[in-house]
Formats: C-alpha cells, sequence, structure tokens
C-alpha cells in the first residue's frame, strides 16, 4: 500500500517509510515491564526475610529476589516495612494451617500436640519446620522505629498460643486433661518448647536428639492426663 506524504505531494513507499536516513536517530517501542505475580513475589519476600532479617535485606537483595525493579516493589508493595508484614502475615498463616492440619488428622487433641512436635523433629533438613520462628526471630531484631513490625509479630504469637490453647480445652472437654487445667498457661509453655525444638532444630541437633525432645514433650502432655499412672 501507497501512502502520500505529510510534507509533499510525493508519494511513499512502506519500504522507504520504514528505512531512517543516516545518522538519524532509531526509536524503539519501548518494552513493558514483566507482569508480577503477587503470590510468588510475597513467597520470595518471605524466603529472603526469614533468611536475612529486616534491616539486613537491602532494596538490592528485593530487587533480585522478586525479579522486580524497585519502582514496582514501592508500586506493588507501597514500603519495604509493608511488604515486610505482608511477608510476615503470609509465615503466620502458613504456620497456622499446618498446626490446625496436623492436629485435626490425630485421633485426640493430645495426641495432636505431640504430632505437631514430632513432624519438626522428623522432618528433612533445610525444612522450614527446621528454622528458628520468624516471629520470634523478628521480635529479637527490631528497633524502637519498627514498632509496626513488632506489633505485628507480638499479634501473630498471641494468635497462635489463642490457637493453641484451643486444643488444649478440647484436651480438656475430651477428658484428657483435669478440669482445672489451666489450658491459657499450658498453651504459653506449649508454643515456648516448640520455638525451642525448632531452634534446636536450625542449629542442626542430631536427629535422633531431636527425636527425643519432642517424644519428651508427648510425654509430658500425656502426663498430664487424670488417669495417668
Amino acid at each position: 500500500m501507497e501512502y502520500l506524504s505529510n510534507h509533499s505531494n510525493v508519494i511513499i513507499s512502506p519500504s522507504a517509510r520504514k528505512t531512517n536516513p543516516p545518522g538519524a536517530p532509531i526509536f524503539r517501542p519501548m518494552q513493558r515491564a514483566r507482569p508480577y505475580n503477587r503470590d510468588e513475589a510475597l513467597e520470595a519476600a518471605l524466603r529472603l526475610f526469614w533468611d536475612k532479617g529486616y534491616h539486613a535485606t537491602s532494596l538490592k537483595d528485593l530487587e533480585a529476589a522478586l525479579s522486580m525493579k524497585p519502582g514496582s516493589i514501592y508500586a506493588a508493595f507501597t514500603s519495604k516495612e509493608n511488604l515486610f508484614v505482608l511477608a510476615l502475615e503470609r509465615y503466620f498463616q502458613a504456620a497456622l494451617q499446618e498446626f490446625r492440619t496436623i492436629v485435626a488428622e490425630a485421633e485426640t487433641p493430645v495426641e495432636g500436640l505431640a504430632a505437631f512436635a514430632r513432624s519438626i523433629a522428623t522432618s528433612d533438613a533445610g525444612s522450614p519446620k527446621q528454622r528458628a520462628c520468624m516471629l520470634i526471630k523478628t521480635l529479637l531484631t527490631t528497633t524502637e522505629e519498627d514498632r509496626a513490625i513488632a506489633t505485628a509479630a507480638g499479634n501473630y504469637l498471641d494468635q497462635m498460643e489463642a490457637e493453641m490453647e484451643t486444643v488444649f480445652k478440647a484436651a480438656v472437654r475430651a477428658g484428657e486433661l483435669p478440669a482445672d487445667a489451666n489450658t491459657q498457661r499450658l498453651a504459653r509453655r506449649y508454643q515456648s518448647d516448640v520455638s525451642a525444638l525448632k531452634l534446636e532444630a536450625f542449629r542442626g541437633l542430631p536427629r535422633a536428639e531431636l527425636l527425643q525432645s519432642a517424644e519428651d514433650m508427648a510425654q509430658e502432655l500425656k502426663a498430664l492426663r487424670p488417669d495417668h499412672a
């Protein structure tokens, strides 16, 4: 197809129009930024923050891990702090679901609590289960300027403790624990023991010793039963 130039009556062919004269600038269409997958980006941020912590993670680290430019990261997540809080929420939701699943598959509430402890000891080396709790790690490394982050981590720990307490309450109703058992105190102790077990796993304690520690937790729970000799 041929058409007229805007400046003359000269007919210009398509092939001639596409040819740039010598020395003329070559204009190329701008490449669009690769669309990001929010779920994948949050998972990558979670792994990075869990490994390095909030302060040790740089914008360059995030850019590499998320495969996103700084402007795109801020457009999607507002700030580094907000991205960390979102990653923290993702960690909590995954941990909560895992706990619920293992407890639900057990025959009794106490057996579920024991099974969850054993799952930490029997998981493969390098598994998320064998890493220090991200919530506790966050609380230990935040400063006064990180109030929003510390508050979020503390709230998630409280929610996890409350979830554990519901299992202890179920154990009371099932007759596995005495009617006057202090379920809040038991949940707090259990959460502390689980965190310690994860820390020992992270430090590389041999599996046999991890299993023994998990079994000690299980036996302590069973010893609370009213009919325990």
